[in-house]
């Protein structure tokens, strides 16, 4: 098994993925069919005067090329392979969004500590489900759907504050930006973990709440010294 330092230096070390719709296709098929995901597509980037742009049309966009392009996605998205393929048919530049809530959470913390969670996690031997990397140093941990909810109180039951942490559970009504979407200039949503049969059961949010939280609690200490 890889370090977390040689994870991470060989998910850096792969060339960023360009947005071409078939690769955008078959990954949102994949999800599906493999996985069970349900997946709606998300808004893209469009070249505008030589540069990139949002679809949504914003200059200040937040999440260019990453976001639900309307507010009613959530009852449009699906696990079906077929409604995968005609969704990405019809817009085949679209960013794949996951949403959160119904197969699986996500907890989200940033890079650093997520990496420092991921090596006490690892020396822990405990089992692990996918585990994504977004261009904006960002770490998402895949749990069983319903972790989201209680991680809060998963946390302040091991004595930390969330409220104070850079913590940020997803569950019902959000979503997750996957891989090979980009976002704006950035770069692309990248596997640190990839979904495979082996993790295909995932934790429990219990299971990874006192690593992340430590993770998280340490990073919080760290950045009020400073």
């Amino acid at each position: 098994m890889l370090s977390v330092e040689e994870t991470l230096d060989v998910t850096a070390s792969r060339q960023i993925p360009q947005q071409r719709g078939e690769l955008l296709l078959d990954a949102a098929v994949r999800y599906a069919e493999e996985r069970h995901w349900e997946v709606h597509p998300g808004t893209w980037l469009e070249v505008v005067e030589g540069g990139e742009r949002c679809s949504c049309g914003r200059l200040d966009c937040p999440a260019p090329g990453a976001h639900p392009e309307r507010t009613d996605w959530v009852g449009s998205a699906s696990g079906s392979p077929a409604a995968a393929r005609r969704m990405w048919g019809e817009t085949p530049k679209a960013s794949i969004l996951l949403p959160t809530g119904h197969n699986f959470d996500v907890i989200e913390v940033s890079e650093s500590a997520g990496c420092l969670a991921l090596a006490r996690m690892e020396r822990m031997d405990l089992p692990l489900g996918p585990i994504a990397c977004t261009p904006g140093r960002r770490m998402l941990f895949w749990v069983m759907a319903g972790g989201a909810a209680k991680f809060p109180h998963l946390v302040r039951e091991l004595g930390w504050t969330p409220a104070a942490m850079d913590l940020i559970p997803r569950g019902e009504g959000d979503y997750v930006v996957a891989p090979p979407s980009r976002v704006g200039s950035q770069g692309a949503v990248l596997w640190a973990r990839q979904p495979t049969a082996v993790n295909r059961w995932l934790p429990d949010a219990e299971e990874l709440a006192s690593a992340l939280a430590y993770a998280c609690g340490r990073e919080a200490s760290l950045a009020r010294r400073r």
